[in-house]
């Protein structure tokens, strides 16, 4: 075994700690803004939850490891030292693509980051492999596992319609019942809503987060796996009760637990999806090494063995599900993000950090048109009752205990944390590697609307 394949395997592991650091800080927005935004609670009691999130999250990620191992291209047309090139590609572009964009604070998406890195470095490395042999287009077509690809790539965008479409219609539901009043409305409403919300985050949590995690064979999820619908009545039942005391005999405002409860859902959605993103390919080139780790020239072997199911060390959930939690705590570019991101969801107004765009222009003029269409049809009495329940003239947003107002109620909030993990909790328990950052902006925007 040369010596630079060693090399090039702890390359390969340092890049991973280096995109653990540079991914967490820019995605660790996602589930920190609803909470910070809303200023649900002190700074550091979010971050507790969310770390606690993120741990819970890494332990339940293995089963889509295998995304970076064969779910973009076929591992068997490739030697071990192509993979191996491929990987250390990918891995440098990722590092730098978001250490970029975390200085000018600007989130985006890693998981979009990794699978068309991956697609990139697997058609750059059968293109100079097929030049060799003078073959054509479609013998480079046939290294890339285009089926899967397909699908993962039609469910990267299909969820940022599905997040757009699902968060405003739930939004738009809640505001009618609850208005911008929502405090009056909590002893009627509160506890429903509640029971409603947590009974979801539980449910995609662990009836279908825990598909292919290292608990997936364990008594309780077996129990859970058979009995879903006694398991959502029981929770439903539960969380309706304890929340129907503490709002009408102790007086509580329940959003915030609920807030918290859907920050530390979707910190363990992200980290049981996205996890994949940063320690997936080095995984993927460790386990091709021990493979070939006994042969003197191992260049030439062929990876059809990256097609097996890989086993993912416990130790290293662990240890990556604690390089995000000391990022989430210590990242001063992640405080950045999250002040943008924060900034853009706003409810009210401010100063701009970015310029309108033509396109952003034309979707607003496009739905206003599509707006004012259906206005045209519905009766005007309902039109008076629609306008009245979102009536904002009653709203008065408490200062937090900083003095300072927040940029957005615990309404919108609760309901962006609850739809945004289950959609990704059950895009993770179908091995999709969702963006996070795209289903949490799109479900953003959805409140936006309303």
């Amino acid at each position: 075994m040369e010596i630079y394949y060693i090399i090039i395997v702890l390359v390969l592991f340092a890049l991973a700690i280096s995109d653990l650091v540079f991914g967490v800080a820019n995605d660790a927005v996602n589930f920190l803004n609803s909470a910070i935004g809303s200023k649900v609670a002190p700074r550091n009691v979010i971050l507790l939850f969310a770390s606690a999130g993120v741990l819970g999250g890494a332990l339940f990620s293995s089963g889509m490891m295998e995304v970076a191992r064969k779910g973009l291209f076929n591992p068997e047309m490739f030697n071990f030292a192509q993979v191996m090139g491929l990987f250390v590609a990918v891995m440098f572009t990722d590092v730098l693509l978001l250490d970029l964009y975390n200085t000018f604070g600007l989130p985006t998406s890693t998981t979009v980051s990794l699978v068309f890195g991956l697609l990139g470095a697997a058609m750059g490395t059968a293109a100079y492999s097929v030049m060799q042999t003078s073959g054509g287009m479609d013998t480079v077509m046939s290294f890339i596992n285009t089926d899967r690809a397909f699908l993962i790539i039609s469910g990267i965008f299909l969820s940022v319609v599905i997040s757009f479409n699902a968060s405003f219609i739930v939004q738009y539901i809640v505001r009618l019942i609850f208005t911008f009043d929502y405090k009056s409305k909590m002893p009627r409403y509160g506890a429903i809503f509640g029971a409603v919300a947590l009974s979801m985050i539980t449910f995609f949590l662990f009836t279908k987060g825990i598909k292919g995690s290292v608990f997936e064979d364990t008594s309780f999820a077996v129990w859970v796996s058979a009995h879903k619908s006694e398991s959502l009545l029981i929770s439903f039942g539960a969380f309706f009760l304890i929340f129907f005391i503490f709002n009408n005999f102790f007086k509580y405002n329940i959003l915030k637990p609920i807030v918290i409860a859907g920050t530390f859902a979707l910190a363990f959605s992200f980290s049981a999806n996205d996890l994949v993103n940063f320690i997936g390919v080095p995984l993927a080139g460790f386990h091709a090494f021990q493979s070939v780790s006994f042969d003197a020239d191992p260049s030439g072997n062929m990876m059809g063995v990256l097609l097996q199911e890989g086993n993912v060390p416990f130790l290293i959930l662990i240890l990556s599900g604690a390089v995000m939690i000391v990022t989430i705590w210590k990242s001063k570019k992640s405080n950045t993000v999250t002040k943008t991101e924060v900034n853009l969801s706003r409810q009210g107004t401010g100063k701009e950090k970015f310029k309108k765009s033509a396109i952003a222009k034309g979707v607003v003029h496009g739905s206003l048109f599509i707006l004012e269409m259906i206005k045209a049809i519905v009766p005007n009495f309902i039109q008076n009752w629609i306008n009245i329940r979102f009536d904002k003239s009653k709203y008065q947003p408490e200062r937090a205990s900083d003095g300072k107002m927040p940029a957005f109620d615990l309404i919108r909030a609760s309901v962006n944390l609850v739809v945004a993990s289950s959609l990704i909790s059950f895009g993770t328990s179908l091995k999709l590697p969702l963006s996070t950052t795209f289903c949490y902006f799109y479900c953003r925007d959805g409140f936006l609307s309303c």
